[in-house]
């Protein structure tokens, strides 16, 4: 399994949630890394954490779902550090609604720029330099874009967009030296959830889910670890999502009740 020290790693949405505690797993393992977010503070905190454990951080603020920043993270990223070894695809929003209760369709607009255009667009601008490196993508999913989940049409549009996106690329990619990991995470206590936007085009400002009954973003941050780890193709980050993965193909109805029986009881 490869190791991290020394590797130059970019994380986007690495301001809190699964992105911080990435970086801090990568940073106690010797990463040098490269922190991307729309928060300048938050990131500050973020690289301070990381510094403590020894690794080299920057804070490289930025607006994924704007190219021109996509590309001066990347710029950024290379001035400090000389190369790329890695790109975390993770930085993302979700809502909680039905579509029909959803007054502003331009929600799914956003979804779509942060979750998957800003994945394609921060992917552009590294990727030549993942190239010259043999490197890793990682694309931070859900299974939420491995199947329908009720509730979340939007979000999970945007995550099948990405899935779709990088298992195309990574047929494109063969023979580079660049893998590409999908993670599909189930549900992960986060600040995701509070900053979900409801049906009226507002963030919810408190999580929905039963959080002390799903994982934590160090746990999903320590698996993703390993899978980058491994070079992995796919991470499903719970049994429920590899069992449905699979009991698609012969009891599409069962996953469907099972999807719509996890939003109702939100763990």
């Amino acid at each position: 399994m490869q190791t991290f020290s020394g590797k130059v790693i970019l994380i986007t949405g690495a301001s809190e949630g699964i992105g911080r505690s990435l970086a801090l797993v990568l940073a106690a393992q010797g990463a040098q890394l490269a922190l991307n977010a729309r928060d300048a503070a938050r990131l500050d905190e973020v690289v301070g954490a990381c510094t403590a454990l020894g690794a080299s951080a920057l804070a490289v603020p930025g607006d994924v779902s704007r190219p021109q920043d996509c590309a001066q993270v990347v710029a950024s990223t290379l001035a400090r550090f000389g190369a790329l070894d890695a790109l975390v695809n993770n930085a993302g929003f979700t809502m909680w609604a039905r579509f029909e209760a959803i007054g502003d369709l331009g929600v799914f607009e956003r979804l779509l720029a942060v979750n998957y255009l800003g994945a394609v667009y921060m992917t552009a601008a590294a990727l030549p330099h993942l190239k010259a490196r043999r490197g890793l993508l990682v694309a931070v999913a859900s299974v939420a874009g491995l199947t329908g989940v009720p509730e979340r049409t939007g979000y999970a549009a945007s995550k099948h967009a990405m899935v779709g996106f990088f298992e195309s690329l990574r047929i494109e990619l063969r023979g580079s030296g660049v893998a590409v990991c999908l993670v599909a995470p189930d549900f992960v206590a986060s600040q995701i959830h509070r900053r979900a936007i409801g049906a009226g085009g507002a963030p919810l400002g408190a999580s929905p889910m039963q959080e002390a009954r799903i994982m934590t973003a160090q746990q999903c941050a320590q698996l993703i670890a390993t899978a980058m780890g491994r070079r992995q193709r796919l991470l499903i980050t719970s049994a429920r999502g590899r069992l449905g993965r699979w009991a698609r193909l012969i009891a599409p109805g069962l996953v469907d009740r099972l999807a719509a029986r996890a939003i109702r009881e939100r763990h």
